[in-house]
């Protein structure tokens, strides 16, 4: 019973993956929402997913909310990627900060409506103290955009 409602729950978030994707794809939805585009770190293939970014004036920074999936895996080995919105692709270097840096990061990133989807992820909200977001900085990666590229397609 526990099984089948895995997959359904599983198949559900494929298919609000695959609309936000069309969306963003398009150029529809949330202006901090981008698709990311990894190579496979075993496969070599290209992998696609919706991700929103966290930009401020500490700089831009793309979150994992659950935690080292395989965008996260594959970021991690190459240090690059691209991200698409509407006929804009950004090619991007990243590199993952330390937790220090990455706290004030993850509580911007639960304190907006985002928060609504991925907050049960994170287990705090938008008051929790620093030090609570830098303890759990290690089960949500954080990377900054260190370099990037916009060319109009």
């Amino acid at each position: 019973m526990e099984d089948r409602k895995r997959n359904r729950a599983a198949r559900a978030w494929r298919t609000v993956n695959a609309v936000v994707s069309g969306m963003v794809g398009f150029g529809l939805g949330p202006p901090s929402t981008h698709l990311l585009t990894t190579r496979g770190n075993q496969s070599g293939f290209l992998r696609t997913t919706p991700v929103d970014l966290v930009e401020g004036p500490q700089g831009r920074f793309l979150v994992a909310p659950y935690g080292p999936v395989g965008w996260v895996r594959n970021i991690r080995t190459d240090g690059f990627a691209t991200l698409r919105r509407g006929g804009w692709i950004e090619l991007i270097t990243v590199r993952e900060v330390e937790p220090e840096r990455a706290a004030p990061v993850l509580r911007d990133y639960v304190s907006g409506a985002r928060a609504l989807v991925v907050g049960r992820a994170f287990g705090l909200s938008a008051d929790s103290p620093l030090e609570d977001f830098a303890a759990r900085a290690s089960k949500h990666p954080v990377f900054e955009i260190v370099r990037s590229t916009t060319v109009r397609i």
